[in-house]
């Protein structure tokens, strides 16, 4: 078995213990692995969406990373049919974004947001499979 360094911070790092301990994870390791597993199944069910699709994107981040969801929203004005902005306590905000057309397009923003370090939780909701 590989081994790999990896280097977190203490926000993330206290998040992985507290979870490897209320899920009973045998330790971080373990936890990790459970993740790639839950990334990798989540990328393969994406995979297979084919044709145009609907769904809600829903994004949350910190309010002053709103330029950096403003650019990523103009890129897929085409997909983008309803956007909502709700601003969560006093410094956090909640995207969500009405998505319809092709799957690709909607994998490319998904993807893009997720790989957007700012961003602190993407979730994509797939509510129509036309075919």
């Amino acid at each position: 078995m590989g081994i790999i360094s990896v280097s977190l911070n203490n926000n993330v790092l206290d998040e992985m213990n507290k979870i490897q301990k209320e899920m009973g994870f045998s330790g971080r390791s373990e936890l990790i692995r459970a993740g790639i597993r839950m990334l990798s199944n989540d990328k393969l069910e994406k995979s297979k969406l084919t044709g145009n699709i609907g769904c809600v994107l829903s994004v949350t981040h910190d309010e002053k990373d709103e330029n950096n969801v403003t650019e990523l929203k103009h890129q897929f004005f085409d997909v983008i049919k309803t956007h909502v902005h709700y601003k969560l306590g006093t410094k956090k905000c909640l995207e969500l974004f009405v998505l319809d057309g092709s799957a690709d397009r909607i994998r490319n923003v998904t993807q893009k947001f997720q790989r957007d370090k700012k961003m602190e939780s993407i979730n994509l909701t797939i509510c129509d499979l036309r075919k």
